[in-house]
């Protein structure tokens, strides 16, 4: 596997590469890697000819300063897990080469509804942030795939949006949340979370797959199911609920018939980590 630390260095790499016509997958992280990250990289693998994954921890998408500082980094371990999957090239950049000019986004993209709801309520400026990352990314890589998780449902949301309004060649390709075998949602916060709150954190989904079981019962309504989600994961001590709610899955705009493609998505807090998960319904 090729670690390169320069933009240029792979700007250059890769075009030689797209002069044989090979198509190039991309998989973005923050680092921390687990299997569902390496899932994406698998799938890249199947469907693109050269492999590329970037490490970045990208300040401007945490508006939680303790967060950041907090968010766990495993980087021989993350080149070690990126060798034995066969990953082709690892672009490994420095806070400075990423920003050489500071943090100001020149292009902000407007993402109107979609970043303004759920967590862009709840982590003002994140999705500005994101974004901002996948664009100098997206052009620095130029990748005709990119693989990323539902895990991240609104996030994907966005950079779907990000893409169009780009006009960008790039495909968007989305895998299936990866869970641990009592059904948590793999996440790279989830090494923060102590014995305990790890036990309490399996409740996230087991509310969900309760949501999914409820909502298709003849007589429930939205809002009933919705009420009951967030009660009974707020009902448990040591679980901090920020949001729990069901929306249009293309649009996360709220929804009051079941007839619409139905998400839940929930944000809670355990142990001091905070944790996202989602479910599609229907």
């Amino acid at each position: 596997m090729l670690i390169l630390k320069k933009i240029e260095a792979v700007e250059n790499h890769l075009k030689q590469l797209k002069k044989r016509n090979l198509k190039i997958g991309f998989v973005p992280t923050m680092g921390a890697l687990h299997a569902g990250h390496i899932s994406l990289i698998e799938s890249s693998r199947q469907q693109c000819e050269v492999n590329v994954c970037s490490i970045f921890v990208n300040p401007t998408q945490f508006n939680d300063k303790n967060d950041f500082d907090n968010y766990p980094t495993t980087l021989d371990k993350d080149i070690e897990m990126l060798n034995d999957v066969g990953c082709d090239v690892l672009f490994l950049p420095s806070v400075k080469e990423m920003y050489p000019e500071g943090f100001v986004n020149k292009n902000k993209v407007d993402f109107g509804f979609l970043a303004k709801t759920l967590e862009g309520e709840h982590r003002p400026g994140h999705f500005d942030g994101m974004a901002q990352i996948v664009e100098k990314l997206l052009r620095i890589v130029k990748p005709d795939k990119l693989f990323m998780g539902q895990k991240d449902y609104q996030q994907q949301l966005i950079v779907s949006k990000l893409i169009k309004k780009l006009k960008l060649k790039t495909v968007l390709v989305i895998s299936p949340t990866l869970r641990e075998k009592d059904g948590l949602a793999m996440s790279s916060r989830n090494v923060r979370l102590n014995p305990e709150a790890r036990k309490l954190a399996v409740e996230i989904s087991r509310t969900l797959k309760g949501v999914k079981a409820a909502i298709h019962h003849p007589k429930s309504n939205i809002q009933q199911v919705q009420e009951w989600g967030g009660k009974r994961l707020s009902g448990f001590k040591g679980i901090e609920t920020e949001y729990f709610e069901i929306r249009n899955a293309d649009t996360l705009e709220p929804v009051d018939l079941k007839s619409k493609k139905l998400v839940a998505l929930v944000a809670a807090k355990i142990g001091g980590v905070r944790l996202i998960d989602n479910m599609v319904l229907n």
